[in-house]
């Protein structure tokens, strides 16, 4: 690796530095890209490691109450220094990220632009359990790399990258764990959003930028399935990549959720919507909505969905559907933020019975829609408690937090929406699933030359335990709909 940038630094130039001839181009757009995906740096003390000749460090120096730069090229570094070195809150640190070694809980925000591509698996195994150390509880690691093959057009004899998919690193990164040496508190690293680049998607059709930002939390000895996440959770129990096609083959192309185009349809007409209104999607699933929208209405869409195979399968469509306005992020909602006044539209379908605490998301929601936003969901609802032994169990066997459709609509109430319409659509839900039974029997065939026959009857069993819930009083289908003052 040494001897790879000794020959792409001898000049120290942002060409050489970002192994691309269109560097200067790509940093006007990218810079700020990048920059706008940053949690806030006001007071923080931030760690950029691979900082290069400091094409972020005068950036993270305007903001930051202190930046440590590290980067392994000399040359590199003392012409960081050079350039950024009068400011009073920055050091500068030659030295090898592999090799590096700090205090516990020293800084809260550490800043990674392609630098992990370079490390083996092993050194990045190690470099994650060092900055889970390093960072404060509660602090913040981001991190952009190259993914699946080179981007930049540069020539080299030899190249010893690793160009790690957006899985891998997703997984090496969150698996990681650090227990304190008391034994009595263990962190990892969750999810808050994972995206591609657009820059590089609008300017050099580069679907490979990848960019991550993970927060350090307290780990449960007691999680989800084994899994050390819920995100980790979800993609590897109730929403494998085969589990989402067959959930698709049912519901049809684009749709994993009841009712398909036929409800999307229906609810989306509620909201009337207008060429160039901004849509956010809390659980696009694989994005069929979001192309029914941008292509019937011009709406721009952005959908957020924390399972990653969900949002791989989602941009593998976009790449086809070629819709520019339409973007997806594997993206925790209750940690991902927005400037204020961001959308027109906020659209979820059958989602937020995940999350535990609605009424905050809902606030959330409430400030990043503009007045006279719209709110629309459709979500799990439940009945009046005592529930029937077999709910509880399906309730905690898939981690929901559910509330009937009229508690559920106080919580947006709550929240500061008005015009609130809390609908109990439960006898909509189960003639669509009898619809869905009807025509899965008609395609049995199909499926199962498709699929496998226990594919097929975990989906229609499925489905039948859900009307027999629904039946005894217990599952309940909630549509709501408000609106921002």
């Amino acid at each position: 690796m040494t001897a790879f940038w000794k020959d792409h630094s001898r000049m120290a130039t942002v060409e050489e530095m970002m192994l691309d001839s269109h560097a200067r181009e790509l940093t006007k757009k990218e810079l700020p890209e990048i920059l706008s995906l940053l949690p806030s740096l006001a007071g923080q003390r931030v760690l950029e490691l691979g900082a290069g000749i400091g094409r972020y460090t005068s950036h993270l120096l305007a903001t930051a109450d202190h930046v440590t730069a590290v980067d392994f090229m000399e040359s590199f570094i003392e012409k960081n220094r050079q350039a950024n070195g009068h400011h009073s809150n920055a050091a500068f640190l030659h030295a090898d990220v592999t090799k590096l070694e700090f205090s516990k809980n020293s800084y809260d925000v550490i800043f990674s632009n392609w630098l992990l591509m370079y490390l083996s698996d092993q050194e990045l195994g190690r470099l994650v359990e060092k900055m889970l150390s390093w960072l404060a509880p509660g602090g913040f690691l981001f991190f952009r790399e190259s993914c699946n093959h080179q981007s930049g057009d540069c020539k080299r004899d030899f190249n010893p990258t690793h160009y790690r998919t957006q899985a891998e690193y997703s997984h090496l990164i969150t698996s990681a764990q650090l227990t304190e040496p008391e034994g009595q508190q263990s962190f990892g690293f969750d999810i808050v959003l994972t995206k591609r680049v657009q820059t590089y998607v609008k300017m050099k059709n580069n679907q490979n930028q990848i960019c991550w930002l993970l927060d350090k939390v307290p780990r449960s000895p007691i999680t989800q399935g084994g899994f050390n996440t819920f995100q980790q959770f979800l993609d590897n129990q109730q929403y494998t990549r085969r589990g989402i096609l067959r959930y698709e083959k049912m519901f049809g192309a684009g749709y994993v959720s009841t009712g398909g185009l036929s409800t999307t349809k229906e609810f989306v007409d509620l909201l009337n919507l207008k060429p160039g209104q901004k849509v956010l999607d809390v659980g696009c699933g694989i994005g069929g909505g979001n192309f029914y929208m941008a292509k019937t209405f011009g709406v721009e869409v952005l959908g957020l969905d924390l399972s990653e195979n969900m949002v791989e399968i989602a941009m593998e469509r976009a790449i086809d559907e070629q819709l520019p306005m339409v973007h997806f992020e594997v993206a925790d909602a209750t940690r991902r933020s927005f400037e204020e006044e961001s959308f027109d539209i906020i659209y979820s379908r059958d989602t937020i019975l995940h999350i535990d605490d609605k009424l905050a998301l809902f606030k959330r929601f409430h400030s990043w829609l503009r007045p006279g936003g719209q709110l629309l969901i459709s979500d799990y609802c439940c009945g009046e408690k005592p529930w029937t032994p077999s709910f509880q169990d399906y309730v905690q066997q898939r981690g929901y937090v559910l509330y009937t459709p009229q508690q559920y609509g106080k919580f947006i109430e709550e929240a500061g929406f008005c015009s609130v319409r809390a609908e109990d659509r439960t006898a909509q839900f189960t003639q669509v699933i009898q619809t869905e039974l009807e025509r899965a029997e008609a395609f049995k065939g199909e499926f199962i030359k498709e699929f496998s026959e226990e594919d097929y009857l975990a989906i229609v069993n499925g489905w039948s335990d859900k009307l027999q819930r629904c039946s005894a009083g217990d599952q309940r289908w909630g549509l709501f709909y408000a609106t921002k003052d």
